[in-house]
């Protein structure tokens, strides 16, 4: 293949600009030539690279499990006790969706229209996602501070859900009720609710 100067840092580059048009436009609404002239690249150079709209869209999709699961990975949880790691992970989850609130719109738009890209994409990113929430559990049982019955499935899905609505909900709330949702002081009380919520969920006794 002739080199024609296509680089990862204009992949990057590429990715990241994609990220913010898709996640604020929706798969539908998100345009190659729009993407491609806030670039340094063109609409062609993007379609032989990435192959089509969808594919530039998987690739987002990717990256942007990919931020989360390794910040997950580089929590080192394994080496706390499991109600400080539970903690810990939820805190991360939190604040991760807070300062991503692209990836918040990306899972939003993916959901309306029936995640027809997210399963085979992310795949690779998620599989270790309920193996370590089990580990996480049966250490907890294991030390007496978790109690026994929690599933995997429910607690991923109960820490998710509570990250992602402070981040999807914020316009709505703000306006009906007049509550700040986008400052970090904001964001840190309301962390410290979710952790509480979180623990309480999974406490011994």
């Amino acid at each position: 293949m002739q080199d024609d100067g296509f680089t990862e840092r204009n992949r990057r580059e590429i990715i990241a600009i994609a990220t913010t048009h898709f996640a604020d436009k929706g798969f539908a609404g998100a345009r190659v030539d729009e993407i491609a002239a806030a670039t340094a690249t063109s609409k062609r150079m993007i379609y032989y690279h990435f192959g089509s709209k969808e594919a530039l869209y998987r690739a987002v999709l990717t990256e942007a499990y990919r931020g989360i699961r390794s910040a997950e990975l580089d929590a080192g949880l394994e080496d706390m006790p499991a109600l400080d790691a539970l903690a810990r992970l939820t805190a991360l989850t939190f604040d991760y969706h807070f300062e991503h609130p692209e990836l918040v719109r990306l899972v939003m738009d993916e959901n309306m229209r029936h995640a027809p890209h997210v399963g085979d994409v992310v795949e690779a990113q998620n599989e270790m996602v309920l193996p370590s929430t089990r580990a996480l559990i049966d250490r907890g049982v294991a030390e007496g501070t978790f109690r026994t019955g929690l599933d995997p499935v429910d607690l991923h899905m109960t820490i998710s859900a509570l990250a992602f609505y402070f981040v999807s909900n914020r316009y709505t709330f703000a306006n009906v009720f007049k509550v700040d949702t986008t400052s970090p002081a904001a964001a840190a009380r309301r962390r410290e609710q979710v952790v509480a919520t979180v623990l309480a969920y999974c406490r011994a006794g």
